[in-house]
């Protein structure tokens, strides 16, 4: 079984970052170790919550480890809250990944619809950026990959601009890079993404459903982590992932009961390991 760290926040109440990552990565069947950046009460999408940093502790989780000579085989980081997380998440890489095959997979949650999120500034997306150099796979939006690239965002674009943006996400040594919330057809949604090793191109498409919810990109990225570190081709990996994310937002559109702050991705267990089985 393979055994993974993923370093990002962790809300007591709310489906995203850790709370999500989690249960979905052991669920694929991959060991799924932690570093949590900082402790929330709820996610921030809530009227009132509490916040504590644990930057600090970083350093002697990992020297720890060390210590017990504890070998990891890939690190996934979601949400990091500031640039000298970004810098831990370096040393981590280079401390624990020397070995064969090791993966980076960097989420680069920082911004949405043109805009960055609370917090962050340009600055903090350079340093995001130098990040992703060191990745294997890398998995920004639109809005994302702008900011790294420190270009306009723009709302509008065609299958050639993609193209381009990709490229330009892997020219600094990124070996992979998928764009995500990826729309060039009316009521399709996916991922269109470039593997700058083979010099290969791939996109994929589900419906777009009339709803938004709190922590799919969480769902999005841990599901393509969990599959790609199962063995999935990247291809496979991100489609399944796509679907997923689909199957949860449907379950959670049926659920008269249904909480504003995320979706029912436990209740889509069922699909993900019945298409894990096919991946086999």
């Amino acid at each position: 079984m393979k055994r993974i760290i993923t370093v990002q926040d962790i809300s007591c109440v709310g489906r995203c970052s850790l709370t999500v990552a989690l249960p979905i990565i052991s669920a694929m069947g991959v060991e799924c170790g932690v570093i949590p950046t900082a402790v929330l009460s709820t996610h921030t999408a809530f009227s009132k919550f509490t916040f504590r940093d644990l930057t600090e502790e970083i350093p002697s989780i990992t020297d720890a480890w060390k210590e017990l000579s504890l070998g990891f085989d890939a690190v996934y980081t979601g949400y990091l809250g500031s640039e000298r997380q970004i810098a831990l998440v370096k040393d981590f890489v280079r401390d624990f990944g020397n070995k064969d095959g090791f993966v980076t997979w960097i989420d680069p949650v920082m911004a949405d619809h043109g805009k960055l999120y609370h917090g962050f500034s340009e600055e903090f997306a350079g340093k995001m950026a130098e990040l992703c150099t060191m990745a294997d796979v890398v998995v920004p939006n639109l809005t994302e990959a702008s900011f790294m690239l420190g270009i306009p965002y723009r709302e509008h674009y065609d299958e050639a601009y993609i193209r381009d943006i990709l490229v330009r996400l892997t020219e600094k040594g990124t070996k992979a890079a998928a764009l995500t919330g990826v729309e060039l057809e009316e009521g399709k949604i996916g991922v269109y993404a470039y593997d700058s090793v083979n010099k290969k191109f791939f996109s994929y498409y589900n419906e777009k459903l009339p709803a938004s919810y709190h922590g799919t990109g969480d769902v999005f990225s841990s599901c393509a982590f969990g599959a790609y570190m199962r063995g999935a081709s990247l291809e496979d990996a991100l489609s399944l992932a796509v679907d997923f994310t689909l199957e949860c937002m449907k379950k959670t559109m049926a659920d008269e009961d249904r909480r504003f702050y995320g979706v029912n991705f436990e209740e889509a267990f069922p699909m993900l390991i019945s298409r894990l089985k096919e991946l086999k």
